[in-house]
């Protein structure tokens, strides 16, 4: 007898798009491994749908789908907000990820023809990664189609063990951030190969070994650490690419579908669930303020109720004279006290009016 599928199994005849973010390092190589990504799916009949966050870049050497540079001017806002570049490409995606729906639901439109959408973020990794427009941007996506983060990292820069550590540590960091699928692409395996980067994730010696030759306080740090990551090491998925000459790109595709798979089996109910808690969140804050508005339309009646029972009266000369509540006596003694020393005031002056026409 055949057991049932569990409910989150993931199912392969499903046409919803797998949304890869590239993020990684200032010089990493993001835009050139989108470009050699984008080229591979071509070569194989599975073209992207590409979306560029980048608003400072001045070209893109791939063809756009959908272009942050045509809906926000990046030197308009630096002129008018008075702000540095940094400042203006965060401004920037604000703007943008205040329309980030159509852009959902033009990709739900081309899901059947494209089955990859590639975001390439901008160079300043912290710009996107730790934004408020960033977070919007990667939880409207997870919580609509299968989202995996593309860590790219520069192989080049990383033989040093200490500029390795800090890579990692922001790499988990970013992980433990986004709650999604993460792949760590070690780009220009051209130049230098990635075989190193394995043995110092799978074999704790080996990095202990490697950092002998560093003698700096920072060395002692990076030993206590590197048996921190150890966990993180463990289910962490990495590829080696080189954007120049497209090796790598078949394993890091298999790793994609396997990260797809992921998703819709471990992390897919989790954000189900994080969304259903904000959506909560936002019908408490509603129903609290609707409280706290029939409070104040209360008030507001029972001053309404209070504002009719002034009484207007009318004094000498027709001046109207509007009172709270009942009148005290004692206001209108002193009004009449004031009435009394105008009447003497003008006696007083018609006297003396009388003496100087007697005198002449």
């Amino acid at each position: 007898m055949a057991t049932a599928a569990p409910q989150n199994q993931f199912d392969p005849s499903q046409t919803t798009p797998t949304c890869l973010i590239v993020i990684g390092m200032a010089g990493a190589g993001k835009t050139s491994f989108v470009q050699r990504l984008n080229s591979h799916l071509h070569s194989i009949k599975k073209p992207p749908y590409i979306v560029n966050l980048d608003p400072a870049c001045h070209e893109t050497p791939y063809p756009c789908n959908i272009d942050i540079r045509d809906t926000v001017n990046y030197k308009e806002v630096m002129k008018q907000y008075s702000l540095g570049p940094n400042g203006a490409i965060v401004t920037s995606l604000n703007l943008f990820s205040t329309k980030f729906e159509q852009i959902l639901n033009l990709i739900q439109k081309r899901s059947e023809e494209c089955k990859y959408v590639i975001f390439d973020t901008p160079g300043q990794i912290e710009v996107f990664t730790w934004s408020a427009s960033g977070s919007i941007i990667t939880e409207a996506l997870a919580s609509s189609f299968p989202t995996v983060i593309v860590y790219v990292m520069d192989t080049s820069r990383n033989v040093n063990p200490v500029t390795f550590m800090s890579n990692m540590l922001y790499a988990c960091s970013i992980l433990y951030k986004s709650k999604l699928p993460f792949v760590i692409v070690m780009n220009k395996n051209d130049i230098v190969h990635h075989k190193y980067v394995g043995e110092w994730m799978q074999n704790f010696e080996s990095f202990q070994n490697a950092l002998e030759n560093e003698t700096s306080y920072i060395s002692n740090l990076t030993r206590s650490l590197s048996l921190v990551l150890d966990e993180f090491y463990q289910n962490i998925k990495f590829v080696g690419v080189s954007s120049v000459t497209g090796a790598g790109m078949n394993e890091f595709m298999e790793i994609i579908d396997f990260s797809k798979e992921e998703y819709e089996r471990d992390y897919k109910a989790e954000y189900k669930k994080l969304v259903e808690e904000k959506m909560s969140k936002q019908k408490k804050e509603k129903e609290t303020k609707l409280e706290q508005v029939e409070k104040d339309l209360k008030l507001d009646e029972g001053l309404e109720g209070r504002i009719s029972s002034l009484k207007l009266e009318k004094t000498e000369g027709d001046t109207p004279h509007i009172s709270l509540f009942n009148h005290d006596e004692s206001d209108e003694d002193i009004t009449k006290e004031n009435e009394e020393e105008d009447q003497l005031e003008l006696e007083s002056f018609k006297k003396f009016l009388q003496n100087q026409t007697s005198k002449k």
